[in-house]
C-alpha cells in the first residue's frame, strides 16, 4: 500500500487518506466512515500514588493507539467487540467467565498471565495505551503502574469509568463512547451500546411482574468452612447491576467488617457467593453445601429456602459490559418461569 501511495502526488495521498480514514488490517473502521480528527482529548482519571480519591485527568491521543495492554479479560473482550483485535498487545488477569461471542478471537491474543500482572510485564508489551480496571493502576506488585507514572513514560492510559467510585452500569456506555472516539470506531461503539441497551431492557421487561426487591448479601469465600461477609456497601457499580434484577444489597452504604452475628440478624432473602467458571466451578457447589449444613446459619431464610447462588467473579467485580450477562444468568436461575 505504501509503495502505491508514493506514486501519487501529495494531493492524491491526502485525498485517498480522507476517503479511507484510518483503516488497517484488523481495524473495524470501514471505508467511508467519518474520520476522527486527531489529536483527541478524553477526560479520564488518575489516582495519585498514596491517594484515596480519583481525580480527573485528560488523556490526549495524537492518533489511534496501535498497541494496547488490557489489564483484565473483560477489558480485552470489550475491545474485541469494537473490532480492535489487532490492537491488543497483551492481556493480564485472564480469568473468569469467557464471553462466548468473542472467545475464538480472545484465544488468539497474547495472554500475559492468569493472574494480575505488574508494571514490568505490562510495559514489556511496548504499549502506547494501558487500559482497563481502575484498581489495577497501581505501582504495587500486582498493578500495571499508576496513571501518572505511565503517562510520564509517554504511555497513554484509559481507566474504565465503570470501575471508579460512584460508577453505575450507565458508565459502561460512556466508556464505549470514549473508546469509539479514541480508536475512531464510532459506528461500532454505537452498535454495541445499542445491543447492550436492548439486552438490559429485555431483562427489566422479563422481571417487570416482580413488585418488591429481594435483599441479598455477598459472601466472599472459597472455603466452605470459613464464612466471610463482604459488605460491598461502597461498590456502586456492583450494587447497581444487582438492582437491575430486583436485588438490593442489605449492606448497601455500609463500610467495614460485618460479623456472622450481624449477617444472621440481617437475615437477607438471598446469599451470593463467587465462582470462577474457568478455574474451579465445582467449588461453588461445595460452598453451597457447606452453607446449607452450617448449623449456625440454619435460622436464616436464605438457607431454609435454599436461596444461595453462585455468580462468576468477573460478572461482579470486572466492572465491564458482561456484568449484564451475569445478572441475566442469575435472574434466569432465580426466576426460570419468567424467561421461558
Amino acid at each position: 500500500m505504501k509503495k502505491y501511495l508514493l506514486l501519487f502526488t501529495v494531493f492524491s495521498v491526502i485525498t485517498i487518506l480522507a476517503a479511507c480514514g484510518n483503516s488497517t488490517k484488523g481495524n473495524a473502521v470501514e471505508e467511508g466512515e467519518a474520520a476522527e480528527d486527531y489529536p483527541v482529548t478524553i477526560s479520564n482519571y488518575s489516582l495519585p500514588e498514596g491517594g484515596s480519591a480519583w481525580e480527573e485527568k485528560d488523556q490526549v491521543f495524537e492518533q489511534a493507539p496501535e498497541r494496547v495492554m488490557a489489564n483484565t479479560r473483560p477489558a480485552a473482550e470489550l475491545l474485541l467487540h469494537l473490532g480492535l483485535k489487532d490492537k491488543i498487545a497483551g492481556v493480564g488477569a485472564s480469568f473468569g467467565a469467557p464471553d462466548p461471542t468473542v472467545e475464538e478471537d480472545y484465544n488468539d491474543l497474547n495472554i500475559l498471565s492468569d493472574s494480575y500482572v505488574g508494571k514490568e510485564v505490562a510495559l514489556g508489551t511496548d504499549p502506547d495505551l494501558v487500559f482497563g480496571r481502575g484498581g489495577l493502576f497501581s505501582n504495587d506488585d500486582w498493578g500495571v503502574g499508576t496513571v501518572d507514572s505511565l503517562n510520564e513514560m509517554d504511555v497513554n492510559t484509559y481507566v474504565l469509568e465503570s470501575s471508579i467510585d460512584g460508577a453505575t452500569y450507565e458508565s459502561i456506555y460512556k466508556d464505549i463512547e470514549n473508546l469509539g472516539r479514541i480508536f475512531n470506531v464510532q459506528e461500532e461503539a454505537e452498535a454495541f451500546s445499542s445491543q447492550l441497551k436492548e439486552q438490559e431492557q429485555s431483562i427489566i421487561d422479563n422481571l417487570s411482574s416482580i413488585e418488591e426487591n429481594k435483599t441479598f448479601v455477598y459472601l466472599h469465600m472459597t472455603d466452605p468452612n470459613e464464612v466471610s461477609v463482604y459488605a460491598a456497601g461502597g461498590e456502586n457499580f456492583f450494587n447497581d447491576v444487582f438492582s437491575k434484577i430486583k436485588l438490593t444489597n442489605a449492606f448497601e452504604g455500609e463500610t467495614g467488617e460485618v460479623s456472622i452475628e450481624t449477617l444472621i440478624e440481617t437475615d437477607p432473602d438471598v446469599l451470593i457467593i463467587p465462582t470462577w467458571i474457568d478455574n474451579d466451578p465445582e467449588n461453588a457447589e461445595k460452598i453451597k453445601e457447606g452453607l446449607y449444613n452450617n448449623q449456625k446459619l440454619s435460622s436464616m431464610k436464605a438457607i431454609q429456602n435454599e436461596q444461595v447462588y453462585a455468580v462468576d467473579y468477573n460478572y461482579m467485580f470486572g466492572y465491564s459490559y458482561n456484568s449484564l450477562d451475569g445478572m441475566e444468568i442469575l435472574a434466569e436461575e432465580m426466576y426460570p418461569e419468567l424467561f421461558k
